[in-house]
C-alpha cells in the first residue's frame, strides 16, 4: 500500500496538512462517528475541545488499528466542530499536537476539512472525527 501525500506548487500555503494525498490499495477503511466517549460510553473531556479532539484521534486509532491500519494509511481527514469559530482554532490545534506523536500522525497531516456544525450526538459533544484509509 502506498499513500503519497503532497501539496503542489501554488496551493494556499502554510496549512498543517497536505492538499493531495494520492493512493494505490484496493481495501478501504471508513473510520467515523469518533467523539469523546470512552468505551462504556460515557463522557470524556467535558468541554474542552482540546481534549475532546485527542480523545477522539485516539478512538480513530483504535479503529484504524482493528482493520490493520495506521495514520500512516490514512488519506483524508475530516472533523465536525460544533459552534466554529477562528478563535477556536488554537484548542483545536492543542488537541491535535496532544496526540499527534502517541499516535504517529504524519506532519503535515493528511489532506483535511474542519466543518463547522450547529451540533452533533448529544450537546456535550464538541468535535466528531471521520478518517479514510487505503490498504492493500
Amino acid at each position: 500500500m502506498t499513500v503519497d501525500l503532497l501539496t503542489p506548487d501554488g496551493m494556499f500555503q502554510p496549512v498543517p496538512y497536505h492538499h493531495v494525498s494520492v493512493s494505490t490499495g484496493t481495501r478501504h477503511v471508513h473510520i467515523a462517528g469518533q467523539i469523546a466517549r470512552d468505551a462504556d460510553g460515557s463522557p470524556v473531556a467535558g468541554g474542552d475541545l482540546a481534549g475532546q479532539v485527542a480523545h477522539a484521534l485516539r478512538s480513530t486509532a483504535r479503529g484504524l488499528a482493528g482493520a490493520g491500519a495506521t495514520f500512516s494509511d490514512v488519506v483524508r481527514l475530516r472533523f465536525y466542530v460544533t459552534g466554529w469559530s477562528p478563535e477556536k482554532y488554537g484548542d483545536f490545534a492543542a488537541g491535535i499536537e496532544q496526540v499527534a506523536d502517541e499516535l504517529g500522525l504524519p506532519q503535515p497531516l493528511p489532506p483535511l476539512s474542519a466543518i463547522g456544525v450547529d451540533y452533533l450526538f448529544e450537546p456535550d459533544v464538541l468535535v466528531e472525527v471521520e478518517a479514510y484509509a487505503i490498504l492493500d
